[in-house]
């Protein structure tokens, strides 16, 4: 009878649970509105799908949910781990900004009614946005260099404008911000408690994405932080380049990389198949849709969950979608393959590797000044230094990607210093190209720092042209 009771009730528990998967099934079905009011739309799926694992084949919409960077859980990281005889010198941290609204609008299509203003009721939420919103805005008499002293400090319109930061975008750098203080702070006691504005270098280019990511990621680590001690740099650069700008052969190498992407696009008849049907859904000319880059915008709706626009001639859709997206991660493989995006990124990412090897250089000497960098950037900064450093297999930068530097010293032999370098919490150090085999060689955890110099010092220029000992000589070589 007993017997009998437990197998009634499992067989109870298992209804119950297909009921509800297919409930949930079902309402992920349901259409939703794109008016902000609850306007009538025309109804459609939702097109957020589920995260599940990772697929065994490319998929665009798995990659594109990854480039969302949608906040949910805690994430789980390997910042900070080492030995515990290894002491942490110093950090330094590169960020792409978090989620942002388009750069470009598809042409007589509605704008997605995204509401830029920081609600502590709408998702995704931070425990520390309410404090986050209270402290920016007594922050208005911060001294930034300019222009950074004209940007507003948060999001605040109640429809985003062209590359505004949503709150989506403030949360992903939040949680960044805690992560990184549970980890350095807390952990490992980067800073003392009273630490000063010289322990800190924190620059940003001129945009108010930039700047406001960089400030939500700073909030989260060094939470209700004493204005007077923030200084934030201003770069007019995305390679973060500073003095060092001007490089004929970088230049040249970009300029053949277009080429090869615009003959790949015009190599793909099913990419060219869809834009001439999203044409004439919008009812305007295949190149201009084409100029005004239609990812982006869709990118958004995609990330945000609000239906793809629509016209009287129909919708542009989740198939359209895939198209370009599948398009964007083939000119991501084949960019990999080829020459040229590589010279173009060991130039264009040197100045900023060689700064962050000058302070590490500085802090194994025992400087204490710039403990903690933090450079807040673009995609198309990460994306040279990672391919650059070798790491050919890492992701395009998702919204709030973030790549690391750690620099450790051996308290058995305070001489020795050690980097680890990580991207997006994961320790990619022995997939470097200067760091590739030495754990083969060596038990040690980490990648001796002369690896990383002699790389940034010379070996770049090795892997260029195989003649050139410095940056001028390299950006002035042949072809320049």
């Amino acid at each position: 009878m007993l017997y009998r009771n437990r197998f009634l009730v499992l067989l109870a528990l298992a209804g119950l649970l297909a009921f509800l998967s297919l409930s949930l099934q079902f309402f992920h079905l349901i259409p939703v509105s794109t008016t902000k009011n609850g306007g009538s739309s025309k109804s459609r799926k939702r097109i957020m799908p589920d995260p599940v694992t990772e697929p065994p084949t490319v998929d665009p919409v798995y990659e594109a949910l990854l480039y969302c960077n949608i906040p949910s859980v805690a994430e789980h990281s390997m910042e900070g781990h080492a030995p515990h005889h290894y002491k942490l010198v110093s950090v330094h941290v590169f960020i792409r900004h978090g989620d942002r609204y388009p750069l470009y609008a598809i042409p007589k299509t509605k704008r997605p009614e995204i509401d830029c203003t920081l609600v502590a009721g709408r998702k995704p939420y931070h425990p520390k946005l309410e404090a986050f919103v209270s402290h920016m805005s007594k922050g208005s008499g911060a001294s930034f260099e300019s222009p950074l002293n004209s940007l507003p400090l948060y999001p605040n319109h109640l429809l985003c404008e062209m590359g505004e930061l949503t709150q989506t975008g403030v949360v992903q750098h939040l949680q960044n911000g805690q992560l990184l203080r549970d980890i350095y702070l807390r952990k490992h006691k980067l800073l003392p408690n009273n630490w000063s504005s010289e322990q800190l270098y924190l620059e940003t280019t001129g945009k108010s994405r930039t700047l406001q990511s960089g400030l939500a990621l700073l909030y989260g680590f060094l939470p209700d932080f004493d204005w007077k001690k923030i200084y934030f740099k201003h770069q007019p650069s995305a390679l973060f380049c500073s003095g060092s700008c001007y490089c004929p052969l970088r230049n040249h190498y970009l300029e053949k990389e277009q080429r090869r992407q615009y003959l790949l696009r015009l190599k793909n008849n099913d990419l060219e198949r869809t834009y001439g049907e999203m044409a004439k859904i919008v009812d305007i000319p295949t190149k201009q849709l084409r100029a005004a880059n239609p990812i982006d915008s869709m990118l958004c709706h995609f990330c945000h969950n609000v239906s793809f626009p629509c016209s009287r001639s129909g919708c542009l859709g989740m198939e359209h979608f895939k198209v370009i997206k599948t398009h964007q991660i083939e000119d991501e493989r084949e960019r990999h393959e080829k020459p040229l995006y590589f010279g173009y990124s060991l130039l264009g990412a040197h100045p900023i590797l060689n700064q962050t090897v000058n302070r590490m250089q500085r802090a194994a000497a025992g400087w204490t000044e710039e403990l903690f960098t933090l450079y807040s950037a673009h995609d198309v900064t990460l994306s040279p230094v990672l391919s650059a450093l070798g790491l050919l297999e890492a992701r395009f930068p998702r919204f709030a990607a973030r790549l690391v530097f750690e620099l450790w010293q051996d308290r058995q032999k305070p001489s020795e210093h050690s980097v680890r370098i990580l991207y997006n919490g994961v320790d990619v150090t022995f997939h470097t190209s200067f760091c590739h085999d030495f754990h083969k060689r060596s038990p040690k955890p980490m990648c001796p720092l002369e690896n990383l110099v002699r790389f940034v010092k010379r070996d770049m220029f090795v892997a260029l042209d195989g003649s050139s000992t410095n940056y001028y000589d390299a950006c002035h070589g042949e072809g320049a």
